[in-house]
């Protein structure tokens, strides 16, 4: 059997609504604080499900569309996020230990209350599962929901 339009767009959009719900299980029950890169990560996940619905609902080619480019911005963001953790490359400063040392800071800066909170870094990996990061398998997740989502708009109205 072949799924329908619609049954994928509802795939890909319940898989980024339980990412994003696993997400959130993971920081509130597992008490896993995300990092800021973990949080941009997020939000690709939170607007897949809301596109979802809307190209159930309304259809056409533009909906299924973005839900395709929300994904492979999630892709990209993962990888972009999985290459810092790995140290292939540098991330924010405000989230990795690249910032400025408290020798450079002024007294000002080192009294502001944003920088005596604790900051998660995202170079350091806090979770993995077979070798593979929460980043890692948003990789995966997400070019998956690639191809649902380019799949579904191959299959046009409905």
């Amino acid at each position: 059997m072949t799924a329908t339009r619609n049954q994928l767009i509802l795939l890909a959009a319940a898989a980024s609504a339980a990412t994003l719900l696993a997400g959130f299980g993971f920081e509130h029950l597992g008490g896993l604080a995300p990092c800021k890169l973990c949080l941009w990560q997020r939000w690709p996940h939170a607007v897949a499900p809301i596109l979802g619905l809307l190209a159930v609902a309304i259809g056409g080619r533009m909906l299924p569309l973005s839900g395709m480019m929300t994904m492979a911005a999630s892709t990209g963001l993962a990888i972009y996020h999985s290459g810092v953790e790995r140290h292939w490359w540098a991330g924010p400063s405000s989230c990795t230990g690249s910032g400025p040392s408290l020798s450079q800071m002024t007294p000002e800066q080192i009294l502001t209350p944003s920088l005596v909170e604790p900051v998660v870094l995202c170079d350091r990996i806090a979770w993995e599962l077979f070798g593979l990061t929460m980043a890692n398998y948003n990789v995966l997740l997400s070019a998956f929901l690639v191809v649902v989502w380019a799949m579904a708009l191959a299959r046009g109205r409905g």
